[in-house]
């Protein structure tokens, strides 16, 4: 896939809600499904489902501790520091307010 595409498959993924709220929270720190859930308020068979289409595009990563595992925004994705925003190598998304 050339960059072009790419960068669009990323902000289609990034386009429905739940998943920009999750990457957004995960870009503040690594959280476990359940914490994730409870955060944005939803049920965690569905935050699943958003959590694979998430790592499918490169922007959220995994790792198991103990039984737990463990999500945080992948490090492909730049985090500017002191602000809600992300590269995405070909766009930047800040967030603005709380």
């Amino acid at each position: 896939m050339d960059e072009v595409a790419t960068c669009a498959e990323r902000l289609r993924v990034l386009a429905e809600p739940t998943r920009l709220a999750v990457l957004r929270l995960l870009l503040k720190s690594p959280n476990s499904a359940g914490e994730i859930a409870a955060a944005i308020h939803v049920e965690q068979t569905l935050l699943s489902h958003h959590l694979a289409l998430l790592r499918k595009a490169h922007l959220v990563q995994v790792r198991r501790e103990g039984k737990q595992r463990i999500y945080a925004a992948a490090p492909t994705v730049a985090v500017r520091l002191g602000c809600d925003e992300i590269d995405l190598g070909c766009c930047r998304l800040r967030f603005d307010g709380p």
